[in-house]
């Protein structure tokens, strides 16, 4: 076998904003995930070549090249190079295919993907309030300025649904239907790609940190709760007639991820029994305002790279930001609903921005040997336009 290949992934589970991992600077977090690959594989750190991390919010606690910082808080040797990539939603989903593509090619033998975000210390849009410019700059302004200007997040979700005609119902269900499944999975416990975290919660006046003397197995922001009378009496979120409100939204959340990835070559060398190989990636672009269609884009492509149809995957790990996102997907794909995001979504899980590709990785590889599958897929749109897409093959 040659190729790049996937040795392990691990995640913590998913904190609510200013839940029980809101106490935890990023750094440590990501440090954790980071050990727990090394303890699983049995593995000496210092065989690990590069570490990738991705990170949306690249300022104060999250700044400085906060992979580096990982690798120091892990406890790994100094000799461990780290970087830290930036595509937002995407940024761990691009770490991995950063790592595989060095793989792959033999660039490197062993490279740890990964991903974190602690909204609760840095807060979503962190960037944009330093006082010191907009990231956009007049160019991009000027290019944009006849359609309209770009456009948040929320904005992108409502054309998304106009586009697709989907209505408040459809969005509400989608995601109750989300946290419903999630809900059922929890019911079986933690995952084995789970890693239980002690509680530490920050005071969001004070900013103290206090332990919450509980260990935290199970991802806070799923709704035992919720129900379609609740759901439908949230106000929209975006504009008065809209259809977008928090409820069919994901909560932006704390969390960390990570992926072994090695060439198979390095795998077998030292011993590593992979779990899974790298079929094939994509990455693509698409409409700046329009912009959280990438998925679709890069599912296509990453599908035409492998000569397989969507009906040939065993399972899908597809990102959710917002209902409206999903559902586009599903009818341009036309996938088996059921097997895709079959243990929920952002959209009950909660969205640790920079964690959320990895957390996917590891979430899809539990799911494809649990059920005894061999196709997955991990499809991801992030703000800007810009999508990733990868297939893995199960081994064993």
């Amino acid at each position: 076998m040659t190729g790049a290949v996937l040795v392990e992934a691990v995640r913590t589970p998913v904190g609510a904003r200013h839940g029980s991992l809101s106490g935890w600077h990023p750094a440590d977090l990501a440090g954790l995930v980071l050990g727990e690959l090394g303890e699983r594989c049995d593995l000496d750190p210092a065989l690990v070549e590069d570490v990738v991390l991705g990170c949306a919010a690249q300022v104060g606690a999250q700044g400085f090249n906060l992979g580096r910082n990982a690798v120091l808080a892990a406890g790994f040797p100094e000799t461990v190079p780290a970087a830290t990539v930036d595509r937002q939603c995407a940024s761990s989903h691009t770490a991995l295919h950063v790592a595989a593509h060095a793989a792959a090619s033999g660039a490197r033998g062993l490279v740890v993907a990964a991903g974190v975000e602690v909204t609760s210390l840095v807060p979503v849009g962190a960037t944009f309030g330093l006082g010191v410019g907009s990231p956009f700059g007049p160019g991009v302004e000027a290019r944009f300025a006849g359609a309209g200007g770009l456009v948040p997040q929320g904005v992108s979700a409502e054309l998304v649904a106009e586009r697709w005609s989907l209505d408040r119902g459809q969005l509400d269900a989608h995601a109750l239907e989300a946290h419903e499944r999630a809900l059922a999975a929890r019911a079986g416990g933690p995952g084995a790609e789970v890693v239980a975290v002690d509680g530490r919660r920050r005071d969001g006046e004070t900013g103290q940190v206090a332990a919450t003397g509980t260990e935290v197995v199970l991802d806070e922001c799923v709704d035992a709760s919720l129900s379609s009378a609740e759901l439908a009496g949230r106000k929209p979120a975006v504009a008065e007639d809209g259809v977008v409100t928090s409820g069919n939204s994901a909560p932006v959340a704390d969390g960390a991820a990570a992926v072994l990835v090695a060439s198979a070559a390095t795998a077998e060398r030292l011993g590593l029994a992979p779990r899974a190989r790298v079929r094939a990636t994509a990455t693509v672009g698409v409409g700046a305002r329009v912009a959280l269609t990438g998925a679709i884009d890069a599912t296509r492509m990453v599908l035409e790279r492998t000569g397989l149809a969507v009906g040939d995957l065993d399972l899908v790990e597809l990102h959710e930001p917002f209902s409206s996102v999903g559902l586009a997907w599903l009818h341009e794909l036309g996938a088996d609903p059921g097997r895709v995001n079959a243990t929920g979504s952002a959209l009950s899980l909660g969205h640790p921005v920079g964690a959320t590709g990895a957390r996917m990785v590891a979430t899809l590889l539990a799911g494809l040997e649990h059920s005894d599958g061999r196709l997955g897929l991990v499809a991801t749109g992030a703000s800007g336009g810009l999508g990733e897409a990868t297939v893995i093959e199960r081994l064993g």
